[in-house]
């Protein structure tokens, strides 16, 4: 898309929340499942001009369920302070291999990836983990190519679900 006037776009996006037994618990499985991007690595080879070949071997290898935690946000000591007892942990969750991907064709993609994830707590002490259905988002680009990656991430977070014991809604498998 060439931008050459102001627009706007109005879409709807699902958002999915799944039980968990635990919000530290689930953080713990979570973490290990989803481990951090491996930064100076990263680093080391955008420095070096290194073919994107080495990228792929490198995320491939780091990221065992298909994704990387880009930034970790403990949300409960600062809510704490101003008297909310809720337990909440926030996360940038993706995969920079599976990103180019959708880039390539448009790079508001960016808007949604990586993905938003939230693990909390409601008022009654359940814990729960919570995600915007990646189809739906990428979708509002109206780019076919970057809604395929999408579908192809729902299947992913679905697997991913499925990896930390956590039964995955039936829109993210298309049943």
């Amino acid at each position: 898309m060439t931008a050459t006037a102001a627009s706007e776009t109005t879409y709807a996006v699902r958002r999915l929340t799944v039980a968990v037994p635990g919000v530290r618990e689930f953080q713990r499985a979570y973490e290990q499942a989803v481990p951090s991007v491996p930064v100076v690595d990263v680093q080391d080879l955008v420095r070096r001009a290194a073919p994107w070949q080495e990228m792929v071997e490198l995320i491939d290898a780091r990221a065992p369920n298909g994704f990387l935690i880009y930034f970790r946000n403990d949300v409960h000591p600062v809510m704490k302070a101003a008297g909310d007892e809720a337990d909440c942990i926030a996360y940038l969750m993706g995969n920079h291999l599976i990103a180019e991907r959708m880039f390539r064709h448009d790079p508001r993609a960016m808007l949604y990836a990586p993905l938003h994830t939230v693990i909390w707590e409601g008022h009654d002490g359940k814990a729960w983990f919570s995600v915007d259905q990646p189809s739906t988002q990428f979708s509002s680009l109206g780019i076919p190519a970057i809604d395929e990656v999408g579908i192809e991430l729902d299947r992913k977070l679905a697997k991913l679900l499925t990896v930390l014991n956590v039964e995955a809604p039936a829109v993210l498998t298309g049943g």
